[in-house]
């Protein structure tokens, strides 16, 4: 399979920068244990088949990569309902920054900020067990047990003092429904979530597949759901750094702070790359340059 010789050659093309720049996420004290010199990506095709190089096996904290999944479950349990206290726009501002918020009477810009994925995870609580969701989803999508790190959501709840200034700010809108602690307790487990590239890829599957889950076919999602989260991917997946990534990489991308940034070529794959050391920006530094060669080595883009 062609993308197998190309993962190889990305990572025996970056591996020599692994510890050049870049640092781990160490505002949450359990990630910023994690060696940095790590460096993994995987793919799998609408088909089945799959590839991966580097420390693809390896399982990390996929952080705000969880905000893909609890969106997806807000739009399977609410549809159209969802988009009433969210918007989706891009926000121009840091990921968990307070000032835009009271700007827009708590209304967050997107699902994928913080404040976003705290009013997703809202609705999921007035809906049922969004813990226990989340782990039957990926589980489900990956097609092997997944779990929480304990270690990692009980650090972010202890230090995690701006995520609960947004869910009480929000609160104070109205706009958050539930006990924002019981909301803040589920959203700090779901960005502890335990996965590998290979996993991701995997688990990411339905993004290509126009909403169908990545091994029994099965609809999760409608067609045009499908297209507005992998729209929502690109214009504000990855902080503020989106027109950045469509400008360079030109997928629809999702991050997170424990490195792991995943990408959907539609109709064709899903694909995960990992390496911790961040940019200025939260961005995985090596991860977006995987991304540059592999869109380069295969000509795929949306555009």
């Amino acid at each position: 399979m062609r993308f197998q010789s190309i993962l190889e050659e990305i990572v025996t093309t970056l591996r020599p920068r692994l510890g050049e720049q870049g640092q781990v996420a160490d505002y949450i004290p359990a990630l910023a244990r994690v060696p940095a010199a790590q460096f993994g990506i995987a793919l799998r095709t609408c088909d089945g088949q799959e590839a991966q190089a580097g420390d693809s096996d390896t399982p990390f904290s996929i952080q705000s990569i969880s905000k893909l999944f609890a969106l997806t479950m807000g739009m399977r349990a609410m549809g159209e309902g969802l988009w009433a206290r969210i918007g989706r726009e891009p926000s121009g501002n840091p990921f968990n920054s307070l000032v835009q918020l009271e700007a827009e009477q708590g209304t967050p810009r997107n699902p994928f900020i913080n404040a976003g994925a705290i009013a997703v995870t809202d609705r999921l609580v007035s809906q049922g067990d969004p813990k226990a969701a989340m782990l039957e989803l990926v589980s489900s999508l990956c097609g092997e047990p997944v779990h929480f790190d304990e270690e990692v959501a009980a650090s972010e709840a202890a230090t995690g003092f701006r995520n609960i200034a947004l869910g009480n700010f929000m609160k104070s809108f109205g706009k958050i429904d539930n006990d924002v602690a019981t909301v803040l307790d589920a959203y700090f487990h779901h960005c502890a979530v335990r996965m590998s590239c290979l996993q991701l890829a995997r688990a990411t599957g339905f993004l290509c597949r126009d909403g169908r889950h990545p091994f029994s076919g099965e609809p999760l999602l409608t067609e045009r759901q499908t297209r507005r989260i992998n729209a929502l991917m690109l214009t504000c997946g990855t902080y503020d750094a989106a027109g950045e990534f469509a400008f360079r990489i030109g997928l629809p991308c999702k991050s997170g702070v424990g490195g792991g940034i995943v990408a959907v070529v539609p109709d064709h794959l899903s694909l995960c790359v990992w390496s911790p050391a961040l940019d200025a920006t939260g961005n995985s530094l090596l991860g977006m340059q995987a991304l540059e060669l592999f869109a380069a080595r295969t000509g795929l883009s949306v555009f």
